[in-house]
């Protein structure tokens, strides 16, 4: 009867388990995962968790979710039992264990875990590693016991996410657990490693020597028979990987040379003595073995590359064995493992003090650019497909594209170790060889072994970034093979790419311009899209950077330009805008209006017949794209006119604003247009600053109507341009211009509010984000007026309901903004170093800020703690807790009652009186002995802490976790 009465109290939890792991609808799902996080948390999980781990029979993964909860009990929830009955739930887990000795292995670990973080927290249990090993390390069949419990407690102990001991507490209990404990525990690893030749064998007993790496010197473990045991691991099947893990981790302890020279020289032999294993792995082509030696080699070199640099003959083997796992990675699966430490010693060797151990590897950074010019190649497919070189495998292909990019990054490394002549001299040598043994087969859609051809053009290209515009030797014969490749569609595109990354150097060498941005320009009218995209952005970059010698092509430049702009996609079409407007930006002043209509006329005009014709999205988003091409030439053409000049690009500007202002009132509901219209305002003023100013009323007339009728966030993003330009203080905007600026962004604060007044918050979080960052640069530049403006008190009252907000970037403004607000509380503003010099905040300002806060603190401390402990996102927390801070630094004696009075408000049980208490009394301490600032750091660790145990999901409902991912999707 007992037990039936224990199956029934816990059955409604596995029937929740059930609901999750079935084909059910979403609701049912989200009612079984809300009702287990529930149990999860609940007191009577303490005795469920149990009942279901003795239940006779019984599904494995309810048994896992019960060890799984019973974990997240003793962790968050220990202060729901008495503390004279710690010491009967340690007996229980270690029956539990004897019951699970055999496994299932994630149920017996998780057992362990807990026993772990019980032991962590029962400060007054001495002797836990003798207790646990004379209760479980007696009987052979319960030994796994005892070397699980061996690896989880060091991981347990330095998480150090236990939130019901003090810092001191945890010190202390660190010190008992571990150091005290260090000796025991490798006299009983080194007892058990010889008790049979089957427990070297066991990957359990390497798991716990890595696991216990840290808390003993390295010296004890070398010293004793574990060494052999690591090393012979590497050469068995079972424990090869555990292995691994374990030698890594012993070299990653001696990251610190010099304190570690004894180690290194001990296992440096080692080491060593496993390079023959990496031509086996390769012979056998097995993979797991392979990568596990070469990451082996590559750990070690990283850790000891200073060393390598120091004593480069002693070391040489090392650097030669990973070049040699670069070198046999077939697969390219383990290659990447040394990337990281080419790079590392390349650091190091371009030290002039490392000039004669860069002597002595050159010939290995040599050998090295072969090597990866040689992993640059696609595959051959076996099918013979050139369509589809990786036979329908998407990811490998993805992989491999990226690993490319990787490896052009160690051809840099290369690069600087050996110079970039003699890299380019490579690249050259194996064009040259492909053109000498199969150029002469070349013919259109059919190029031999263009792999051989692509791959050193990739090299190039991955090597531009390296070379200097002077560079004299290599490019000007490489340039003339590079424009004469054969057309196919990789070859090309990679040509056309390469090119694009010597820009630099062509605008230093004009006389190889006219062949290179023919070649390019031919690429426009290729059939690969692929490569028409690659020319695109290859000719923004010619234009950008050789914008000075083409100026005077700006007119047969414009008739390219209007040939194929409709032709070609948005990026592109962006692209190709960007390096035109570039060689406008370097046209005389005078030139500046008639080449600006000559060359956006057109898109003005091709603009307004789409806008005739936008009737669907798709449509209008073409539109918006179309837009944005007249902001790029904004954005470049900024030629400098005196003040009391008529500015062309201005004068421009004014022909077209009416355009863009229908355009804005006649698309008022898409917000695709919208937003390019008003990125073009915002440009202008950004571009033009104070000679917008003929503009400017106009100008912030449509953006207040447009604001008003479209409720949408960019016209208060374009507002916040104007703002930041024609801000107090700078010397051409006179009151005049700086009052109706106010008033403007009052009009706008005004509208804000309303919709605010008519919506939640989250309905419209990319509203609130806009107005916050308006607002925060109105406090920053209009200080004064801002701060004691009437309309200050409701967008206070606006950040703390926006402070409900889940969406991370709508908080973090309104955060910003009130640390920016509440800052003028002090003597100097937080901005003191921008516009306002160093001059001291107005008494009237400070005391308006004190009053803002004696009349919403208190609500402003309520949601920010209630954030903090149950809906900010991790990253909000500085802010959270800075904003706090700030509170406390103005008026801490009421800011402490309105802390006591939240946390007053608390749901029961989700919190200890006694850790209330100790809570609040280190806060009123902080006050009394004036030490604010510590009470930031107070404030975290208790949000922190009251999150983790009563708001962060536990463990254990990973499955629920994807189900509600698929069923939302």
């Amino acid at each position: 009867m007992a037990a039936n009465g224990g199956q029934q109290a816990f059955a409604p939890v596995l029937v929740a388990l059930s609901t999750m792991q079935s084909a059910v609808d979403r609701d049912r799902k989200e009612q079984a995962h809300q009702y287990l996080e529930n149990f999860q948390k609940s007191e009577e999980a303490w005795t469920s968790t149990f009942a279901i781990l003795q239940s006779a029979g019984g599904d494995s993964s309810a048994k896992l979710f019960a060890a799984t909860t019973l974990k997240g009990k003793i962790v968050y929830d220990l202060h729901q039992l008495p503390r004279e009955s710690l010491s009967n739930l340690r007996d229980s887990i270690l029956n539990s264990l004897v019951t699970f000795r055999a496994g299932p292995k994630p149920i017996r670990m998780q057992l362990c875990v807990c026993l772990a973080n019980l032991a962590i927290q029962m400060t007054e249990w001495k002797d836990v590693l003798p207790l646990v090993v004379t209760t479980l390390g007696s009987d052979p069949a319960t030994l796994p016991c005892v070397l699980d419990f061996l690896r989880v407690l060091p991981e347990e102990v330095t998480e150090g996410r236990k939130i019901n001991l003090t810092e001191d507490e945890l010190v202390t209990r660190t010190k008992e657990l571990l150091e005290d404990n260090s000796e025991q525990a490798i006299t009983l690893l080194t007892q058990y490693s010889q008790s049979s030749s089957a427990a070297t064998q066991n990957p359990q007993l390497l798991d716990c020597i890595t696991a216990w790496m840290r808390e003993v010197p390295l010296d004890t473990i070398i010293a004793s028979p574990l060494l052999k045991v690591i090393i012979d691991g590497l050469s068995a099947q079972e424990p090869f990987e555990a292995a691994v893990e374990c030698i890594c981790a012993m070299i990653l302890e001696t990251k610190d040379v010099d304190e570690s020279t004894n180690v290194i020289q001990t296992l440096y032999p080692h080491i060593l003595a496993l390079r023959p294993k990496i031509s086996e792995a390769a012979k056998d082509e097995d993979g797991d073995k392979y990568k596990g030696i070469a990451r082996v080699f590559a750990e070690a070199g990283e850790a000891w590359v200073v060393l390598i640099a120091r004593m480069p003959i002693e070391f040489r083997g090392l650097v030669e064995t990973i070049l040699e796992t670069a070198a046999l990675d077939k697969d390219r699966d383990a290659i990447s493992h040394t990337f990281k430490f080419w790079y590392d010693l390349k650091q190091y060797l371009t030290l002039e003090k490392y000039i004669q151990a860069r002597l002595q590897y050159v010939d290995i950074y040599s050998r090295l650019v072969d090597i990866m010019i040689g992993h640059l190649e696609y595959p051959k497919p076996d099918s013979g497909d050139e369509k589809d070189l990786f036979e329908g495998d998407r990811d490998q292909e993805e992989k491999f594209r990226e690993f490319r990019h990787q490896m052009g990054d160690v051809l840099k490394d290369c690069c600087e170790v050996i110079g970039v002549t003699d890299c380019l001299q490579k690249s050259y040598d194996l064009i040259q060889a492909w053109v000498q043994t199969c150029g002469a087969q070349a013919a259109p859609n059919h190029v031999p072994e263009w792999q051989k051809l692509e791959a050193p053009l990739f090299s190039l290209r991955a090597m531009g970034r390296m070379v200097p515009p002077d560079e004299s030797i290599m490019l000007p014969r490489l340039m003339p093979l590079i424009v004469a490749i054969p057309d196919h569609d990789k070859v090309r595109f990679q040509a056309v790419m390469a090119l694009g990354r010597y820009t630099e150097w062509t605008a230093e060498h004009p006389e190889t311009l006219q062949p290179q941005l023919d070649f390019i320009m031919g690429a426009f009218t290729h059939p690969s899209k692929e490569v028409i995209r690659a020319a695109a952005l290859s000719f923004k970059f010619f234009c950008n950077d050789c914008a000075s010698l083409l100026v005077a092509f700006a007119q047969p430049l414009q008739q390219f330009y209007a040939t194929y702009l409709d032709r070609l996609p948005t990026n592109s079409q962006e692209e190709i805008t960007d390096g035109v407007a570039s060689v406008l930006a370097k046209v005389p002043v005078n030139e500046v209006y008639p080449q600006l209509k000559l060359y956006c006329d057109p898109v003005m005009q091709s603009m307004v017949r789409m806008a005739q014709q936008a009737n669907d999205d798709k449509q209008k988003l073409v539109l918006a794209d179309k837009i944005n091409l007249i902001t790029i030439f904004i954005q470049w053409v900024q030629p400098y006119v005196e003040p009391n000049q008529e500015h062309p690009a201005v004068k421009y500007c004014q022909e077209i604003f009416p355009i863009l202002a229908n355009l804005a009132e006649h698309f008022l509901h898409s917000v695709p247009i919208l937003e390019r219209v008003c990125r073009c305002w915002r440009y202008m003023v950004l571009s033009y600053r104070t000679a917008m100013r003929p503009l400017l009323p106009e100008l912030a007339s449509k953006l207040v109507q447009g604001f008003t009728a479209s409720r949408q966030g960019c016209f208060l993003w374009a507002t916040d341009s104007i703002v930041r330009e024609f801000s107090e203080g700078v010397d051409e905007i006179d009151d005049g211009v700086t009052n109706d600026i106010f008033h403007f962004y009052e009009e706008q604060a005004t509208t804000f509010l309303r919709v605010l007044n008519d919506l939640p918050p989250e309905e419209v979080p990319d509203l609130v984000e806009d107005f916050f960052r308006l607002a925060m640069d109105m406090v920053l530049y209009y200080s004064a007026k801002t701060i004691l403006s009437p309309l200050m008190d409701t967008i206070l009252s606006a950040a703390c309901t926006s402070l409900t907000l889940l969406k991370e970037e709508p908080l973090f403004a309104t955060l910003h903004f009130l640390r920016d607000l509440l800052g003028y509380g002090q003597q100097f503003p937080p901005s003191s170093g921008l516009d306002h010099g160093h001059q001291p905040v107005p008494d009237v300002v400070r005391n308006r800020i004190k009053q803002l806060v004696a009349n919403q603190g208190e609500n402003l401390v309520r949601r920010i703690m209630t954030g903090m402990m149950y809906t900010f996102p991790r990253d909000c927390f500085p802010d959270a807790s800075g904003i706090l801070l700030a509170l406390f630094e103005l008026m801490p004696q009421q800011v402490a009652i309105w802390v006591q009075n939240t946390v007053a408000m608390l749901p029961p049980g989700s919190i200890t009186q006694q850790e209330s208490e100790r809570f609040l009394n280190s806060i009123r301490q902080r006050v009394q002995s004036g030490e604010v600032r510590k009470i930031r750091t107070l404030l975290q660790d208790f949000t922190n802490s009251y999150r983790r145990r009563n708001v962060a999901p536990r463990e254990g409902l990973g499955r629920l976790e994807a189900s509600r991912f698929r069923f939302s999707g």
